[in-house]
């Protein structure tokens, strides 16, 4: 099968690229995506979801929405955030998916 090649990149382009990985490369920032997964949530849901402090799952939110990740919606005084990047559930299947195959393969390797 042939291989589609790759549409030419800027600098800046690569340099966006590259920021919005930053953003997804922190664990607890997964973990809050993945609890997004299953739809809005407040913010004490996400701290119990995620077993992080009210501060710090709060800075990490922060840094997903300006990333524009994820939105946010206030209700009285509580905040709500939900997924605003729909591919990043496609982005998550692909490399669920990858890392499921690799490891696998690696079981298969020591007989498992």
């Amino acid at each position: 099968m042939a291989r589609k090649l790759p549409r030419p990149l800027t600098a800046e382009a690569l340099d966006l690229i590259a920021r919005r990985f930053a953003v997804l490369g922190e664990p607890m920032r997964l973990r809050l995506i993945h609890a997004l997964f299953a739809g809005e949530q407040n913010v004490t849901t996400l701290v119990e979801l995620t077993g992080g402090t009210q501060a710090n799952v709060s800075r990490h939110l922060q840094m997903l929405m300006h990333a524009h990740l994820v939105s946010r919606r206030k209700d009285g005084l509580q905040v709500f955030y939900a997924i605003a990047d729909p591919t990043l559930f496609q982005l998550c299947e692909l490399v669920c998916g990858s890392l499921e195959k690799q490891l696998a393969k690696q079981a298969d390797v020591f007989g498992r």
